[in-house]
């Protein structure tokens, strides 16, 4: 389990992270979310003890995280852009992190790199980005870790490259039960992945929620009514958080349970009415206008 508490930082008069507290239990995809600016890559570098916080505690497993060998042998950290020896190869960061993790799957890892189809004696600083970033993840994963921290991980990979890894961490995930945490400004990269989702705004979190309950409490609705006395009955039932008309047929986005909801849309008979699915950055929208923010200033 991770946990932060009250984690500040700054950087001479920028305050980079803000009193930040989050649980992060085991087995779980955390996606953390926020702009380029938000705090999100300090974060994972003081989860990853390379900065200390200048206030507040970090812990992995209980252990402090900050020049902690023993702690620092349960994760490996895919950073934005990921360090690489000058004049190295792939073959040399196998022999690297086969010292430095005593779990590291060598055979794996060569099977990833045909694959993947990389080059092994090709030095890495004739690589593309995105074919760095294909081998950070072979790293990642062949480390056999118990944590991944992946910052920005699927930028600079291609659509297909881009499914590839992540099919490759949520297999990692079914397989061996790892925590991972994704940090992105994309909402549309963590929605098939993630299972809580974290959204840090100007050094803080705004709100740190499950994605399955948000999604099983929120509900967006389209529905026609005979008159508008029957629309005011129902919306007169319903926690409305969204609503929109256009001539007829209104789009509503609703906080709730489906069966109750359902069940008061069988009693006012409307004339059509369906329950579509959300998609994250809806869920999203929907739940920071509530607290009197507009996510699409907040997000990409």
């Amino acid at each position: 389990m991770i946990e932060a508490v009250n984690i500040s930082k700054d950087f001479y008069d920028i305050k980079a992270v803000d009193q930040v507290s989050l649980t992060i239990q085991e087995g779980n995809v955390f996606g953390l979310v926020g702009t380029n600016g938000a705090g999100k890559s300090t974060f994972l570098r003081m989860l990853s003890g390379i900065i200390k916080p200048d206030k507040g505690v970090i812990k992995i497993d209980g252990m402090d995280i900050y020049e902690n060998v023993k702690a620092k042998e349960r994760f490996f950290y895919i950073s934005d852009d990921q360090f690489y020896f000058n004049n190295a190869t792939p073959i040399d960061m196998k022999n690297f992190y086969q010292v430095i993790y005593e779990g590291f799957d060598g055979e794996r890892f060569d099977t990833l790199m045909e694959q993947f189809e990389l080059t092994p004696n090709r030095k890495i600083n004739t690589y593309s980005k995105g074919m760095k970033k294909q081998l950070s993840v072979i790293c990642g994963i062949c480390s056999n870790t118990k944590y991944i921290f992946c910052d920005e991980t699927f930028d600079g990979l291609d659509p297909v490259m881009r499914q590839a890894v992540k099919s490759i961490i949520a297999k990692e995930i079914a397989d061996r039960n790892i925590t991972t945490i994704i940090a992105s400004h994309n909402l549309r990269e963590l929605e098939d992945i993630c299972d809580h989702i974290g959204l840090l705004h100007r050094g803080g979190i705004l709100f740190s929620k499950d994605l399955y309950d948000m999604k099983l409490n929120i509900h967006k609705i389209q529905c026609v009514f005979h008159n508008e006395e029957d629309a005011k009955a129902m919306f007169d039932n319903l926690d409305i958080l969204k609503r929109e008309q256009r001539g007829s047929l209104y789009t509503i986005t609703a906080r709730g349970n489906r069966e109750e909801i359902t069940n008061y849309f069988d009693k006012v008979k409307p004339v059509f009415f369906e329950i579509l699915p959300l998609t994250l950055e809806e869920i999203f929208i929907s739940e920071t206008e509530v607290v009197g923010y507009d996510i699409k200033k907040l997000i990409s």
